[in-house]
């Protein structure tokens, strides 16, 4: 059709429809673009990379390329590492201003989506706006490295934190009762099933917990461990699943992650599980069943793949017949037991214990490591050690460091300070007995107040933890972290009652 004469050359060749003038623009950008960026790349919906424009293929050898025809076609990840174009492809989502590094340099990067005619995406455009920015925008990476150092040390210091720090061969002795312990142990470390492990205060339950976890497959991920007993029951919800940003007033803005979601891949290690609330046993019971979580104030549930270890010191089944415990949590624990043997039940194991508990001792005190004679290791294994392990190392250690000898011997533990409090020992000395002996010390003088008190408030209350707290005017963690050091006041309690 011939022009008109209102009509100019350039005139005519400008679209006179939406869509034609949205082709031109997109032409007109795209040739821009190749022409003033320092590189383009295309991939398609398979993650193949399509073209790549003239200014990237200076990168290829960098890259260890020596030509295009070596890296197109071939799958994007496979050629730039630390790529994030596959994130744009699966969300549809542009990421117009971001930093990537790699060994061929550190570039400012735009990602854009592509799509056809009907809004589905097909591809995605990669832009490299700035090649070696650090010289051009040098606060902004300076930021960033120091950002992704602070990032990278933070994550080894939770590898850490999170590491088990025994194995099976920490579970020291060669008695009958540890050998079998130790065999049931490296079995169910081959598995991913619960662990549910019984025994009394002192025996080496959370010992053998890190030993499970660290022979397992998991040993690379995470232990994470919760004493159900020391923490407020108001807040055990939150310890194990999270909160969500905002959740109620005083919550952290950006939430936080319960120990669940921290031990996802690893090991959740749940000591003390007879004290949980019955309250959170059924929703602890469905995360074990579902392998999924909800955090406080959120409605998203996480995918969690968490292996169960749990360890309590009372009778579980009785608890369960009491209807304190529920049954279906119970059965859901109890898939793989373990008993850990009472060291009365493995005295045989004394003298081996004894060596590395000294040398345990030796060494956070910074003194030499005490020998004991074998009358010393007689008395040792004559008695009842109701507290176990933990007792153990207690005698141990007052008698090392009160203890100017290089070798100890019977008559070291003999004496009234050091010897352990045998089942039927009488309750200890009263405060006005302690104040005639002008030369006890004061820290021994308030300990032997304390013992007296938590004794007392035991016996006044049947043995009933919960209520001796309230009656002492101390946390029920206080309580516990006492009774761990004196394991003696319960079973004065329980033999006097």
């Amino acid at each position: 059709m011939p022009l008109s004469k209102s009509q100019t050359p350039a005139q005519h060749d400008f679209p006179q429809d939406v869509d034609g003038l949205l082709r031109l623009a997109a032409q007109s950008m795209f040739d821009v673009l190749a022409r003033s960026t320092e590189g383009m790349m295309v991939i398609g919906r398979d993650h193949r990379v399509v073209w790549i424009s003239d200014g990237y293929k200076r990168f290829l050898p960098a890259l260890g390329f020596n030509d295009e025809h070596e890296f197109v076609g071939r799958p994007v990840e496979d050629v730039v590492p630390n790529t994030q174009m596959l994130q744009v492809l699966e969300t549809g989502k542009p990421v117009l201003v971001d930093l990537l590094t790699n060994r061929s340099g550190t570039f400012l990067v735009s990602r854009l989506p592509l799509r056809n005619d009907a809004g589905e995406v097909v591809g995605a455009l990669g832009l490299v706006l700035l090649d070696h920015p650090e010289t051009t925008m040098q606060p902004l990476i300076s930021k960033f490295s120091r950002l992704q150092q602070e990032l990278e040390d933070t994550r080894r210091q939770l590898a850490a934190q999170r590491r088990p720090k025994y194995t099976i061969a920490s579970f020291i002795g060669a008695s009958p009762a540890a050998l079998e312990v130790k065999r049931q142990a490296r079995r169910v470390a081959q598995t991913d099933s619960t662990v549910l492990l019984l025994g009394e205060t002192g025996t080496g339950k959370e010992l053998m917990a890190h030993a499970i976890h660290s022979a397992s497959r998991r040993a690379h991920r995470p232990l994470v461990g919760v004493n159900i007993a020391a923490v407020p029951e108001t807040l055990l919800e939150a310890e194990f699943f999270g909160v969500a940003p905002g959740a109620y007033t005083g919550a952290e803005r950006k939430g936080r992650d319960g120990k669940f979601k921290l031990a996802d891949g690893g090991t959740l290690f749940l000591d003390e599980i007879g004290d949980m609330p019955l309250a959170l046993q059924s929703k602890l019971l469905r995360v074990l069943q579902e392998q999924e979580v909800e955090p406080l104030g959120s409605n998203t549930v996480m995918r969690v793949d968490v292996r169960v270890i749990a360890a309590t010191s009372r009778d579980l089944a009785a608890m369960v017949a009491a209807g304190s415990f529920r049954a279906d949590l119970y059965y859901r624990l109890n898939v793989l037991p373990i008993r850990v043997p009472a060291l009365r039940e493995r005295l045989d194991d004394i003298e081996a214990l004894a060596e590395a508990l000294g040398e345990d001792i030796a060494r956070r005190s910074g003194m030499p490591q005490k020998l004991l004679s074998p009358d010393a290791i007689e008395w040792l294994m004559q008695q009842p050690w109701p507290g176990n392990i933990r007792e153990l190392r207690n005698t141990l250690e007052q008698v090392s460091l009160m203890s100017d000898d290089m070798q100890l011997t019977a008559a070291h533990f003999q004496g009234d300070a050091a010897a352990p409090a045998p089942a039927e020992a009488p309750a200890p000395a009263t405060a006005s007995a302690l104040t005639a002996q002008a030369v006890a010390p004061l820290p021994e003088l308030i300990e032997a107040l304390e013992r007296d008190a938590i004794r007392r408030a035991l016996q006044a209350t049947g043995g009933n933890r919960m209520a001796a707290a309230r009656l002492l005017q101390i946390s029920r963690a206080s309580l516990y972290e006492r009774l761990a050091r004196w394991p003696d006041l319960e079973v004065q309690v329980s033999n006097n009652a």
